[in-house]
């Protein structure tokens, strides 16, 4: 019972294929934004991670990366969880 009603107020935590399926929505709408292939954009957000990575530990899981439409043209909008600052530059 308590399982339902969390799930019937948003409060369950999201199954592996939930958060799969948000991720390719995502990437789906950042396509359609900027214009990109979605080969790119996997990219783009490799690279992010690869060169962030060197300065912080990051939950990789976490990052989210997207576009948004300001009124002077579109903005790279990323939201990092940073676990830690690394010390010394790898």
């Amino acid at each position: 019972m308590l399982e339902f009603l969390q799930r019937v107020l948003g409060l369950d935590k999201p199954t592996a294929s939930k958060k799969v399926a948000k991720e390719r929505l995502r990437l789906v709408l950042f396509h359609d934004r900027a214009d990109m292939s979605p080969q790119i954009m996997q990219s783009l957000k490799e690279d992010l991670i690869k060169v962030i990575s060197e300065y912080m530990d990051i939950d990789k899981s976490g990052l989210e990366v997207s576009l948004s439409n300001e009124s002077d043209g579109v903005a790279l909008v990323c939201n990092i969880p940073v676990l830690s600052l690394k010390r010394t530059v790898s």
